[in-house]
């Protein structure tokens, strides 16, 4: 029997919420679409485009694809963000790394991290050294690293208010037949009763539409968020843990 001699096996640490992030919004489209294709296997969602005729919740349906399209690209833009935060604590906690910020962070991998750091540094030179306050370039970090994500929150209202106007107009649709009928003509009572059935299909077709669609939206930039905020949190440590120090030192060694 041969013998194998394993060494230590580094830890490693877990993955933040940005690195996962990506991935975690195609888990979650690929069960969208998967539940997609199951409701058009079993008609319903043909059965609800033929129903609504009003046409919205096609409207519903385009802008979710359109609003999924731009939540992946913001979610990649974040990801690639937290990449470019992992690199420069990388290069600033090595040894000797904070020789990286002589060059005022030129060295640093690119990103909004690495231009916060820049903005931190000429700051501290333009007050001679003395205590840094970074709110304000926080906020502003903070602001850029948010970019377009408020564009979410805007769909998702959206979407809920073009199901609650469908449920208007299929009320509309339903109850206008009844100003007219005639409980005597049969024929009438007929195409009033088709009519009015139409109208209750616009109505919960679109409201049914523009929940879901709003439902989805929502959890999709809640984890845009949360990645974004992983991001700005690990900035924060960052610039305090490895930038601040090194500026008050050279302040300190300017006075002295």
């Amino acid at each position: 029997m041969s013998s194998m001699t394993i060494g230590p096996i580094p830890s490693q640490a877990a993955d933040p919420s940005e690195r996962s992030a990506l991935l975690f919004w195609m888990i979650f489209t690929g069960l969208s679409v998967f539940a997609v294709v199951l409701l058009w296997r079993f008609g319903l969602i043909h059965l609800m485009l033929t129903s609504d005729r009003t046409y919205i919740s096609s409207v519903i349906a385009v802008l979710y694809v359109v609003t999924c399209g731009h939540c992946f690209l913001r979610t990649r833009a974040i990801a690639r963000e937290g990449a470019a935060a992992r690199r420069c604590r990388a290069v600033l906690s090595a040894t000797g790394g904070s020789k990286a910020l002589d060059a005022s962070a030129a060295g640093l991998p690119r990103g909004l991290v690495r231009d916060h750091i820049e903005s931190l540094l000429t700051k501290a030179a333009a007050q001679d050294y003395r205590p840094v306050d970074q709110t304000l370039l926080l906020r502003t970090l903070a602001d850029r690293l948010r970019g377009s994500n408020g564009f979410g929150a805007f769909v998702s209202d959206t979407l809920m208010k073009l199901g609650l106007l469908g449920t208007i107009i299929g009320f509309i649709i339903m109850l206008a037949p009844i100003a007219g009928l005639d409980a005597a003509d049969k024929v009438a009572m007929r195409s009033s009763m088709g009519l009015m059935s139409d109208g209750m299909a616009v109505a919960m077709y679109t409201t049914l539409a523009g929940l879901v669609g709003s439902i989805l939206v929502r959890i999709q930039y809640y984890m845009l968020d949360a990645a974004t905020q992983w991001v700005f949190s690990d900035a924060v440590v960052l610039t305090e843990t490895y930038v601040t120090p090194v500026l008050e030192r050279k302040g300190s060694g300017a006075r002295s």
